[in-house]
């Protein structure tokens, strides 16, 4: 794998790049518009946030979720969205375009591989599982680890794009097929 840093994204997905279609490839159905995909990733990592937030409350009430110590927990999750991106991109094995997209509380990876469903899927979850569902888990098993199971709450809701993408490889994707990022959506394809 070979990181290449492009900086901040300008929102233009025909500036992303990308390798050529592959012929009888089918665009995932996804919002093709990076504005309208930030929106929906962001609603969908608030409410995630807040159902993990909740469920600690539910566990230790809302007086240890809400302590001095866990509020650090809910703050430092910013820390990870660089070494987020940085763990998909371990997941692919040519070159890798790193973007950050502020403006929308994003940053991304892409590259111009195929990948199977399997590896499409890990490279999606790796980092949610390292900085979010590891920590919540931890935060579930012992109230002294309470401060990481706010951070892990609220870096799992981070991922809300990540999850999207699985969901439309498990749902869209046939068996055998192979997947590719073009521009700002994913394609799915039968190899010959």
């Amino acid at each position: 794998m070979r990181l290449v840093y492009k900086g901040k994204f300008d929102g233009d997905p025909g500036s992303i790049p990308h390798g050529e279609h592959i012929p009888g490839a089918v665009k995932f159905r996804e919002p093709g518009d990076p504005k309208k995909m930030s929106l929906i990733a962001n609603l969908l990592a608030l409410s995630l946030t807040a159902l993990f937030v909740c469920l600690l409350v539910l566990r230790y009430g809302f007086s240890a979720v809400f302590a001095p110590m866990s509020c650090l927990g809910a703050a430092l999750p910013i820390l990870t969205l660089l070494p987020h991106e940085l763990l998909h991109a371990l997941c692919f094995r040519d070159t890798v375009y790193l973007y950050t997209y502020l403006s929308k509380g994003a940053a991304f990876v892409t590259g111009p591989e195929t990948m199977s469903r399997g590896r499409f899927v890990f490279m999606s979850l790796l980092p949610n599982l390292v900085f979010g569902f590891l920590p919540l888990a931890a935060g579930f098993l012992s109230p002294k680890l309470i401060t990481a199971g706010i951070f892990g709450a609220v870096a799992a809701g981070m991922g809300a794009g990540d999850y999207f993408n699985v969901f439309n490889a498990a749902v869209q994707m046939p068996k055998g097929a192979r997947t590719y990022l073009y521009g700002f959506n994913s394609y799915w394809y039968r190899p010959e």
